[in-house]
C-alpha cells in the first residue's frame, strides 16, 4: 500500500463521513431534530469537507487524474512544465489505494501515452509511450524500432530548437515515426550510445519507451511494466508553465495528446 495522495484523500473522507454521519445518526436515534441545535465545531467541519473530499475522491480515482511533467524524457510529444489530465477510467476502473481492478474495460494501444507505476518503486508515478504489447518481439537497433519484424518508419524533421527547460534538446533530430499505423514525433540525439537489443514482452505486460529516446528511463533498462500498474492514459494538456521560458505557455493548453 502507497501512501499517496489517494491515501489520505481516502481517509479525509473516512474521517469527515464517519463525524457528519455519527452525529446525524446519534440525534435520529435521540430523536433530536437537527434544526434545533447547533453542530459541534468538529461536526460542522467535517459537514464542509465532507462532500468536498468526496468529490474530489470519486473525480480523481475514477475519471481523471491531473499529473504535472518534471522531466524531458517525452519531448517533443511533453514538454517540461506541462500539466496533464490521465483518463482513469479507459483501462479498467481500480480501487484507490488498493489498485484492485473492480471493471475491467479497455486495454492499452501500442501509441496510447500511459502513466503507470514505476515497477522498482511503485510509489512513483512515470509516463511513456506504449511500444510492445503482450506477446510482441521488439527491437531496437541503431535508433530505429522493429514490432514483430515490421519496421517503424521514420522520417526527419531536421534540427530540434528547445526551449525553457527543454534548451538542452536542441541540436537533437527531431523525427516522425509511424508506429505500425500511428504516427508521433520522437527525438533522437546523434552519436549517443543506447541500450539495444531484443525484448519479448510477456502476456500482461507492455513494453514502454519515451519520446525523447535518447534521454528516457525506460522498459529498456528496467523491463516491462504490469498490466496492474497501470493508472491511465494521458490524453490532454490543460496548463504549462515554464519559468525558465515565457511562464505560462498558452500555446500548449488545449493541446490533445496523440
Amino acid at each position: 500500500m502507497d501512501y499517496d495522495f489517494s491515501f489520505f484523500l481516502v481517509i479525509a473522507t473516512l474521517v469527515t463521513g464517519i463525524l457528519w454521519g455519527g452525529y446525524l445518526l446519534f440525534l435520529k436515534l435521540a430523536k433530536i431534530d437537527p434544526t434545533t441545535r447547533t453542530e459541534p465545531l468538529l461536526v460542522e467541519y467535517a459537514h464542509s469537507f465532507f462532500p468536498i473530499v468526496f468529490i474530489v475522491l470519486i473525480l480523481r480515482s475514477f475519471i481523471a487524474e491531473p499529473f504535472r511533467i518534471p522531466s524531458g524524457s517525452m519531448m517533443p510529444t511533453l514538454l517540461i512544465g506541462d500539466f496533464i489530465l490521465v483518463n482513469k477510467f479507459t483501462y479498467g476502473i481500480r480501487l484507490p489505494v488498493l489498485y484492485t481492478k473492480i471493471v475491467e474495460m479497455n486495454e492499452p494501444q501500442r501509441g496510447d501515452v500511459v502513466v503507470f507505476r514505476y515497477p522498482k518503486q511503485p510509489s512513483v508515478d512515470y509516463i511513456k509511450r506504449v511500444i510492445g504489447l503482450p506477446g510482441d518481439r521488439v527491437t531496437y537497433y541503431n535508433k530505429k524500432l522493429l514490432i514483430n519484424g515490421e519496421p517503424a518508419k521514420q522520417v526527419s524533421l531536421g534540427r530540434y530548437q528547445g526551449v525553457g527547460q527543454g534548451v538542452s534538446m536542441t541540436g537533437t533530430e527531431h523525427v516522425i515515426e509511424d508506429l505500425i499505423g500511428r504516427e508521433h514525433s520522437i527525438l533522437i540525439k546523434p552519436g549517443m550510445p543506447s541500450v539495444e537489443g531484443v525484448f519479448i514482452v510477456p502476456e500482461g505486460h507492455y513494453f514502454v519507451m519515451g519520446d525523447n529516446r535518447d534521454n528516457s528511463n525506460d522498459s529498456r533498462y528496467w523491463g516491462t511494466v504490469p498490466e496492474a500498474n497501470l493508472v491511465g492514459k494521458a490524453f490532454f494538456i490543460w496548463m504549462n508553465w515554464d519559468w525558465q521560458h515565457t511562464g505560462i505557455g498558452f500555446d500548449r493548453i488545449g493541446t490533445i495528446l496523440k
